[in-house]
């Protein structure tokens, strides 16, 4: 079972330059290079939590885990990337990510737009007309209370994206499973996973301005805790064909996470949350689709990342190429940041499900593309399900 890996995804499609939406600035400014680890590793860290058997495996790769508490990682030499599925490790480091660190969690520069990439194969619909963002409705808990989201640091520095947490069949009412973008987990086909990847669901709860959470407390920030992904899978697409202008790759732009609290507890992240998603695979042609409403953290400007947002429209087709699925396309002035967060329509059985995630976008906001959830996500979903049955 191969673990899913993320990239920065810029296209170009109908002549529009698109970037993905994954990582947002925490200042608002898109392209602002990002803090290192090294400059904000809380002081008195404490150890790093094993799993057991990791130890043994970090060996085998050569990591030190005192160099990698320090920051050593950052140096991201080529050889340095754990790359391959089996590759995946992501130790639990406490406190790592304080409030502080979330807040200044941003998006690295971006890179150049491929100007052939996302040629119109005759199923595209025209781009849609722009719908303005509108604020989620505070406590996030009530109005969203499955949103939040993932933090992980990267050659740039600390970096953020949206997700959601789905319900897993193999733990009914015990999910730990949380739904974002390949790119937020994994540089694609030529970097490899990033780390220190950690959930947060309803950050920031009550909807505060930036400027009121500096020196927050972690409670408000995070109520629900952080969340540690000890596991997380994306589509073999993405890992091959990902890249920092989304490539192939991003029609398969999604990925699984399985969560651990960083303090321990013995109930789930469904059972702490009290909510989780059910996923809906592609079973609904996109035209069919009445409507969708995405949610997410928008973290360039015009937005600071600290507030959730969301917007509705019904989707139209948006296709990169003639071989690979026709991406859902909707509407929406949200920015870098929002990547990874859920697209929500009635499933079904007529229940709200998740189906889709946000992926690409234009280099100006106004619109958002996501992957509809065909057999290869069902098939990562599958397989992280699987492994902790």
């Amino acid at each position: 079972m191969r673990p899913n890996r993320p990239v920065t995804a810029l296209l170009c499609a109908a002549a529009l330059a698109l970037t993905a939406t994954a990582c947002g600035t925490g200042d608002g400014e898109a392209g602002a290079a990002g803090p290192t680890v090294a400059a904000s590793l809380p002081a008195g860290l404490e150890g790093i939590k094993i799993p057991d058997g990791l130890r043994e495996k970090l060996k085998e790769h050569g990591i030190d885990l005192e160099k990698w508490k320090g920051g050593a990682w950052k140096n991201w030499k080529k050889e340095d990337w754990l790359r391959e599925a089996g590759d995946y490790i992501n130790p639990i480091i406490e406190g790592l990510w304080d409030p502080d660190r979330m807040r200044g969690a941003e998006q690295p520069q971006r890179p150049a737009v491929d100007p052939d990439a996302g040629k119109d194969q005759g199923v595209t619909d025209p781009a849609p007309a722009a719908v303005t963002a509108k604020a989620a409705r505070a406590p996030y808990h009530q109005s969203v209370p499955a949103a939040g989201k993932v933090f992980f640091d990267g050659p740039g520095g600390s970096m953020v994206c949206s997700a959601t947490v789905v319900k897993d069949p193999a733990h009914p009412g015990k999910s730990n499973l949380v739904w974002t973008a390949g790119h937020c987990v994994h540089a694609g086909k030529a970097g490899g996973w990033y780390r220190n990847i950690a959930f947060v669901p309803s950050y920031n709860n009550a909807g505060k301005p930036g400027a009121e959470l500096k020196g927050a407390p972690r409670e408000q920030v995070a109520p629900y805790g952080v969340w540690w992904s000890d596991w997380a899978q994306t589509s073999d697409q993405w890992i091959a064909t990902g890249g920092p202008t989304g490539g192939a790759g991003a029609p398969y732009d999604f990925a699984v996470l399985h969560v651990t609290p960083e303090n321990g507890g013995g109930k789930s992240l469904e059972e702490t949350v009290g909510s989780a998603l059910p996923v809906e695979f592609a079973t609904l042609a996109v035209p069919k689709v009445a409507g969708i409403t995405a949610t997410g953290y928008p973290a360039a400007a015009p937005f600071d990342g600290q507030k959730a947002f969301q917007c509705t429209d019904r989707p139209g087709r948006l296709s990169l190429a003639a071989a690979d699925p026709v991406m859902y396309r909707i509407g929406c002035t949200m920015t870098g940041g929002s990547s990874g967060g859920g697209w929500v329509a009635a499933g079904a059985d007529g229940k709200p499900a998740l189906v889709s995630n946000t992926s690409i976008g234009p280099a100006k906001a106004g619109w958002l593309a996501g992957p509809r959830l065909g057999p290869e996500a069902k098939g990562v979903f599958d397989a992280v399900s699987g492994k902790f049955r």
